[in-house]
């Protein structure tokens, strides 16, 4: 059967961070710390909205975790500044080695899938504003069952709409609770470990694989 990848988006193909140099425009020497606290609390938040079971949209969010890190680093930035920061999230860039590593996969002939927190909507528009989109099969969002990842219902999602086995499927993925959710579940799964301090979250539970970058990922996919 052919192999199909699952890609997250949000910090493994973008950079949530790309955000950082609106930010400094507005708040200075603050805006590196105020851009990874607006990313912890975007995924705190759809944690808590998903164990809830009072689900919003990733798009809420991420506004609201915007509001928090507005108020926890007391910066006061206006509405319109918000919204100009809001903006840039849906425009977010690829990290540079995206484009090549999912030229190789394509054309090693492996069955891509964009799969993401966020709305189709919005998702594909990233991808669209990011030059990425015309390798990918199709996107698969979390929202069609209102909850996020790393509840199993999720994934299972995720194989019922590509029409795609467990075992035959791997999760690309930067974000540790994905990789970790998406093993658990019985996918497989690559973490991307973007950052040499980067830790995987000690739950005994490991990556099928291990990787910097997506460069070459398809040759060592194979390789496994």
């Amino acid at each position: 059967m052919t192999i199909t990848l699952a890609f997250d988006v949000y910090g493994t193909l973008l950079n949530t961070h790309g955000v950082v140099s609106t930010l400094e425009r507005h708040i200075g020497d603050k805006a590196v710390d105020f851009s990874r606290t607006w990313r912890d609390k975007q995924l705190e938040y759809s944690f808590r909205r998903g164990l809830m079971q009072n689900y919003e949209n990733f798009a809420v969010c991420t506004r609201d975790a915007l509001d928090f890190a507005n108020a926890f680093f007391k910066v006061s930035l206006s509405a319109g500044v918000k919204q100009e920061l809001l903006e840039a999230y849906r425009k977010l860039p690829a990290f540079d080695d995206v484009a090549i590593g999912l030229d190789q996969a394509n054309k090693a002939g492996f069955r891509m899938f964009a799969f993401s927190n966020g709305s189709a909507e919005a998702v594909e528009a990233l991808l669209d504003n990011a030059g990425i989109r015309n390798y990918f099969q199709g996107v698969v969002s979390v929202d069609d069952v209102k909850s996020f990842k790393p509840n199993p219902g999720v994934y299972s999602h995720f194989l019922r709409k590509t029409e795609s086995v467990g075992s035959d499927t791997w999760l690309i993925s930067s974000n540790s609770f994905d990789v970790i959710g998406a093993i658990s579940f019985g996918m497989r799964s690559i973490w991307v470990k973007r950052s040499q301090d980067a830790i995987f979250d000690p739950w005994g539970i490991e990556p099928s694989l291990t990787v910097i970058n997506l460069l070459n990922l398809a040759e060592q996919i194979d390789q496994i």
